[in-house]
């Protein structure tokens, strides 16, 4: 069976009712059920980032169908919450990650005998919105979102474009502790701090609601979030100096939408790849990355090539891992 071991998913269900009947099941909190995983029998543990959660629960649904054998635990912590809280000290099996690994979770990976293994399973289009009634707004520049999100920043619409609104902007975004937020920075801010007075979540449903709730407001998460809720809330195009480009699957996957196209990531933990039931989800979820699950939860899939560059990868690693 599957369950999110961090309360009702905030991913919600919608057209994703696949959930039906699975045994999706709530507790206090990842935490809270994770001890020595040596101790549990056909478990498989996952934390991570809250935007590659919807392709991995809706994958783990697909593999309890046929192996109800395995329990799988799903929970949202942000990639680098996963990684330092729960991965790299051993308790967890998979992150997910909407980020690279970065070299002080290596470190701390390394520390703690853990050595993860890197597995692309998708590309995003991270997405800016704002409020369904804002029709003075369709596109942005880079520059202009720099200067709405950096520390010390615009605090008025009228800040960044005269014509814009002489009302204050209410900000929603993705807590430090997630890769959202370290990509935002990244491709975005550059060398300047994100702003510091905004709500930032990793519950990416709070920020459509907040977005929704206030005209003047403005958020940013993974483009399935927006894909889930075109009515609640509107997504801007981006001008990065060749024209506004709205952010979709298709211009994600023709590297059109720049700079906010990023590639998604699984971290495995090689060492729990010498239980039989962690080497079969991890297959099964690789083989399907290329699939139409990965495009029907809002984003582009991996190519055949892709998929079987990382299979050929894993049965490598697997034949490591086994031969010792």
């Amino acid at each position: 069976m599957s369950k999110d071991t961090t309360g009702p998913p905030s991913f919600e269900l919608g057209r994703r009712h696949f959930l039906a009947g699975t045994g999706v099941a709530a507790a206090a909190g990842l935490s809270g059920c994770v001890g020595s995983m040596s101790t549990r029998a056909k478990e498989v543990n996952i934390a991570g980032s809250s935007t590659v959660f919807p392709i991995t629960e809706v994958i783990s649904s697909e593999f309890s169908k046929e192996r109800e054998d395995v329990t799988v635990s799903i929970s949202q912590t942000g990639t680098g919450g996963g990684f330092s809280n729960f991965f790299c000290p051993g308790m967890t099996d998979i992150n997910n990650a909407s980020r690279e690994i970065a070299d002080a979770d290596i470190e701390q990976c390394d520390e703690n005998g853990v050595t993860p293994i890197e597995f692309t399973v998708a590309t995003d289009a991270l997405t800016v919105v704002v409020n369904p009634d804002a029709d003075w707004i369709d596109c942005v520049t880079v520059e202009e979102l720099n200067e709405l999100w950096r520390d010390g920043g615009a605090e008025r619409w009228s800040d960044v474009r005269d014509e814009w609104p002489d009302e204050e902007i209410e900000f929603f975004g993705a807590d430090t502790t997630s890769g959202t937020f370290d990509y935002f920075v990244e491709e975005i801010l550059g060398d300047d701090s994100h702003r510091t007075d905004y709500h930032a979540t990793e519950r990416d449903r709070t920020i459509v609601r907040g977005v929704q709730g206030n005209e003047y407001a403005v958020g940013y998460f993974g483009f399935a979030y927006y894909d889930e809720n075109p009515e609640e809330v509107k997504a801007l195009e981006i001008d990065d100096g060749n024209g506004c480009v709205e952010p979709s699957l298709e211009t994600a996957k023709a590297g059109e939408y720049t700079p906010l196209s990023r590639p998604l990531f699984i971290y495995v933990a090689e060492q729990s790849l010498t239980r039989p039931e962690v080497r079969d989800f991890v297959r099964f979820y690789l083989e399907r990355t290329s699939t139409d699950l990965v495009n029907e939860v809002g984003y582009v899939p991996l190519t055949e090539d892709e998929r079987d560059e990382n299979l050929d990868k894993f049965e490598a690693v697997l034949d490591e891992v086994t031969d010792e």
